[in-house]
């Protein structure tokens, strides 16, 4: 079965920077319903008609993929707003804090008592990312599926 809107994928990858450094790598299987935008539009545009067994390189630039870093990002945020939660949060680390569209991961720069200073840019901004993809399994989604927008899981059972 060849990938089109409606179908459920199944795909193993690394990601890497441009310095060809590994950045990401999947332990288990990433899950996603096509065409629904549950992942990065440039690469699922990618996958769309490859099929299971089949393996390609797409690299992104940073438009395409996690956007241009902006600068004066820098947001104060109460610590009670992070979604991620630590004893002790260091400058550098990457959480989740609540934003309109849903929780969004931002890199602490300043820790204070009660406030963190965070980069509201996505971690990987501003960099081309290239991944490297084994597709393991291509199913149609289920009408539940496609009525919630996103997959239940490779065998369509689990609901996250």
């Amino acid at each position: 079965m060849e990938i089109a809107k409606n179908c459920v994928v199944a795909f193993n990858y690394t990601l890497h920077d441009d310095q060809d450094k590994e950045i990401e790598k999947s332990d288990d299987p990433m899950v996603y319903l096509h065409g629904y935008r549950n992942i990065l539009p440039a690469l699922e545009q990618q996958l769309l008609g490859k099929a299971a067994g089949d393996e390609l390189s797409v690299t992104l630039s940073p438009a395409q993929a996690y956007g241009l870093r902006q600068e004066n990002s820098i947001q104060r945020v109460p610590i009670k707003h992070l979604v991620t939660k630590h004893k002790r949060y260091q400058p550098g680390m990457v959480v989740q804090v609540n934003a309109e569209n849903g929780a969004r991961d931002v890199v602490i720069i300043k820790v204070g008592k009660f406030n963190v200073d965070v980069d509201t840019n996505h971690p990987l901004a501003g960099q081309t990312l290239t991944f490297n993809i084994a597709i393991q399994e291509v199913r149609a989604a289920t009408n539940e599926e496609i009525g919630h927008g996103h997959s239940h899981g490779i065998h369509g059972h689990s609901h996250h």
